[in-house]
């Protein structure tokens, strides 16, 4: 059986023009970027070329302003912990959100290790967070704010521009976890105000393990990784041509076909959600999809557990998830559904579906076929939803 691909916040296909290009530069066997010679000057063109592709995607004003990085949790670390290390004579108070991304959670928890003190702000019903809330939290030792621009397990995009005029007028660093927006909306740092924006190659259909950090000009920050001066003295080592290549590819592809990509996912997200009361009954749908991602429908169905949908589902051909996949293997119900006021059992009960650009009206179809059947199994063998059952 043919498998559905309905789980592109994990892992999304390449391109075959990503895929192309990255197999023409390994074939042309460029040398290293930062070498004196003529193949490190072809090699460091190349490099150029991607920057500049990212840059249009998220229309930053300077080339220089790109940095790359190894993957998206890296360009986090980067931003976090350097804007920390280059402003401990300004303060040492972080203000950010009760949902943001593990990579964020883990990195301001280890600088609370260090001193650092941090204030986590509550977000709606919806996973919104309040602007006002974020500048009540501010105080004369805050250096940082980090909010995400959309969450990856119920899709809510959160009000950074309004956020960026309280951190302008209060003069302190803005960060935004944009890895799951960047190269699926329209992404424009100027408009968003960001001093810092963490992204990534693979959402957009580019490879795995490249990612990377705008740094708007004058941004004191440190670097995290020390060594030699590539990037411009922002981050030692030397770049993942191969895989820069390819997302500069992917950059220009998502540039080129936005509207396009945006319109088939929102209408495979309007069908999903339209159609899913004609097949389950008793779910949620998290977060807000009017004011979030077009690729992802976080839907909570009671009286069953999701890890036992997604693996029958599996079986029937369709790949789905439950939460982030760097929280795979935790036992803890997400803090993301927690946090918007789930209890325990329906954060349990949780499928997140992300479709991409290949996927048709068919697969969204078959799904909720598959879902139908799977549902009722699960059900007729739950005690929850039995004792539901019998008192009435």
């Amino acid at each position: 059986m043919s498998n559905v691909n309905l789980d592109h916040i994990s892992a999304s296909h390449l391109l075959p023009e990503v895929q192309d290009a990255m197999i023409e530069a390994i074939k042309h066997n460029y040398g290293n970027p930062s070498s004196q010679n003529m193949a490190g000057e072809e090699a460091a063109e190349v490099l150029d070329q991607a920057r500049e592709s990212v840059a249009g995607l998220i229309n930053a004003k300077k080339t220089k302003e790109i940095v790359f990085t190894s993957n998206g949790t890296e360009s986090v670390n980067q931003a976090i912990k350097g804007v920390a290390r280059a402003n401990v004579d300004k303060g040492k108070h972080i203000v950010t959100t009760n949902i943001e991304h593990s990579s964020v959670n883990r990195s301001i928890k280890r600088l609370s290790q260090m001193g650092c003190t941090v204030t986590s702000v509550s977000v709606d019903e919806k996973g919104v967070v309040n602007p006002d809330d974020i500048a009540k939290a501010i105080t004369d030792e805050t250096i940082l704010v980090s909010v995400m621009h959309s969450n990856n397990e119920i899709g809510t995009i959160q009000p950074i521009e309004e956020i960026s005029k309280i951190t302008k007028e209060k003069k302190i660093i803005l960060h935004s976890d944009a890895v799951d927006s960047v190269g699926v909306v329209p992404i424009d740092v100027q408009k968003l105000g960001v001093d810092l924006l963490s992204y990534a190659s693979n959402p957009y259909y580019g490879p795995t393990g490249v990612g990377g950090l705008y740094i708007r000009l004058g941004t004191s920050i440190w670097p995290i990784i020390d060594g030699g001066i590539q990037e411009r003295n922002k981050r030692a080592g030397t770049e993942n041509l191969i895989g820069i290549i390819g997302m500069g590819v992917a950059a220009d592809l998502a540039t080129k076909h936005m509207g396009e990509r945006v319109s088939h996912l929102r209408g495979l997200q309007d069908l999903l959600i339209k159609e899913l009361p004609n097949y389950i009954d008793e779910y949620y749908i998290n977060g807000d999809p009017d004011n979030g991602l077009p690729n992802l429908v976080s839907v909570s169905i009671k009286y069953i557990e999701g890890e036992s949908i997604v693996l029958m589902l599996e079986d029937d051909g369709y790949t789905v998830s439950t939460r982030s996949a760097c929280a795979t293997g935790s036992l803890r119900a997400s803090h993301v559904l927690m946090s918007i006021g789930l209890d325990h059992a329906d954060a349990q009960g949780t499928l997140v579906i992300t479709p991409g650009i290949e996927n048709t009206k068919e697969d969204i179809t078959g799904f909720l076929k598959s879902l139908q059947g799977i549902v009722k199994s699960l059900r007729d063998i739950s005690p929850l939803y039995n004792k539901m059952k019998a008192t009435g």
